[in-house]
């Protein structure tokens, strides 16, 4: 019982923490982490073989027990790994929130500091969680804010696109009805050309009627008829009619005079008010305002469509300000101490089992003795007896 060698126990109990020590995380709307779930992820790093190896290697003065010549780091390790931490969850059929904890039990050797093992395991697979969490939310944050970017990006190329599309739509639109308005322009000008040649061969052949009746001056049917009739005597008609009177009617003079003014004429633009409007519409397409406007625009990021809500949502992610670093996934509902005896070896049950041994081998020795005692002395009279029994 002395020479046996002394294995101590520790453990430590995990609880989760209150809701308002992951309440900034949780209203991030980033980041999910009840503190049930922070519980099991900090649950999942003691049992993690990677996080005890970090710790291991990262701690290797308490772990010099374990260190042996010839052993590599790895084979020391499991050495320490295989029996010393054990993780006790609660059990799963029973519910409520008292049973939902995480209990760390390590048994070591006399020799090894247990207490500083344990509790800096268990400080060091809460910092280790607490670093991956803040690079879960840091990668996420990330992730979205690309996410905006790729949107904005996204709405910008499209606002580029539709405003192209619009210049070319009016620029083209500008076009069509420039060379509409030229062409009516031609037509109309031609129109008025003919129109033109077409009066000046109504003159000639008025004036070769006028001189051919001798009316020199502009004169009427019934004024000739009446002329003719009373001399030289003056006289001051009104005459209504609903007939056109014949052009040769004007007399040569005027009709000379017309047709002289027309062959002079080398624009007959003023002729027709519609060309002097359609000059009107053709200076003002030279210059389309509204393109002059588009193309003018500096900050063309005001005028993108449905990106309010992407940039307040970057600008509060930006504004995110949550440290990481006093971040409380879990509670040390009970840390490692001292222990007060070791649990092996266990003194009274050896003290008891010992007794039992002995009295078990004291009676077996008794009843040995008792029964060597009984053949010794009726042995030899039981063999003459024997041996005489054939002969009788």
């Amino acid at each position: 019982m002395y020479l046996a060698p002394k294995v101590y126990q520790v453990n430590s109990v995990l609880r989760p923490v209150a809701i308002n020590e992951l309440d900034a995380l949780n209203r991030s709307d980033v980041y999910k982490l009840p503190p049930a779930d922070a519980l099991a992820k900090v649950g999942a790093q003691l049992e993690s073989y990677e996080a005890r190896m970090g710790f291991f290697r990262a701690n290797p003065a308490l772990f010099e027990t374990f260190q042996q010549p010839g052993r590599s780091l790895e084979q020391s390790f499991e050495a320490f790994n295989r029996n010393a931490v054990n993780l006790v969850l609660p059990d799963p059929k029973r519910s409520g929130s008292l049973n939902n904890y995480i209990r760390l039990e390590m048994d070591y050797p006399k020799g090894v500091d247990g207490v500083a093992i344990l509790n800096g395991l268990v400080a060091y697979a809460i910092e280790q969680q607490r670093n991956q969490v803040a690079a879960d939310f840091k990668v996420i944050v990330n992730n979205r804010l690309d996410e905006l970017k790729g949107k904005v990006d996204a709405a910008r190329a499209n606002y580029e696109t539709n405003k192209a599309s619009k210049i070319a739509r009016l620029l083209e639109a500008d076009k069509v009805k420039r060379a509409d308005l030229q062409d009516e322009l031609t037509a109309l000008r031609l129109q008025m050309k003919m129109q033109r040649i077409s009066r000046l061969a109504e003159l000639d052949e008025a004036i070769a009627i006028a001189k051919s009746i001798g009316i020199k001056h502009p004169t009427t049917p019934s004024a000739m008829g009446a002329d003719a009739s009373s001399g030289s005597r003056q006289v001051m008609r009104t005459e209504v009619t609903n007939q056109e009177i014949p052009l040769y009617f004007m007399g040569t003079e005027a009709l000379d005079a017309e047709r002289a003014a027309l062959v002079r004429r080398t624009n007959d633009d003023f002729t027709n008010s519609r060309v002097t409007e359609i000059g009107k519409e053709l200076r003002m397409l030279e210059v389309n305002r509204e393109v002059e406007v588009l193309n003018s625009r500096k900050d063309e990021d005001i005028f993108l469509r449905d990106v309010e809500p992407l940039w307040a949502e970057e600008a509060r992610l930006h504004g995110l300000n949550i440290d990481m670093s006093t971040l409380k996934l879990v509670t040390v509902d009970r840390p490692a101490q001292e222990p007060l005896e070791p649990i092996k070896p266990k003194k009274a049950l050896i003290i008891a089992l010992s007794l039992v041994a002995g009295l078990m081998l004291g009676v077996l020795v008794a009843l040995i003795q008792h029964f060597v005692q009984v053949r010794r002395q009726n042995g030899p009279f039981s063999v003459l007896d024997e041996r005489r029994m054939p002969h009788q």
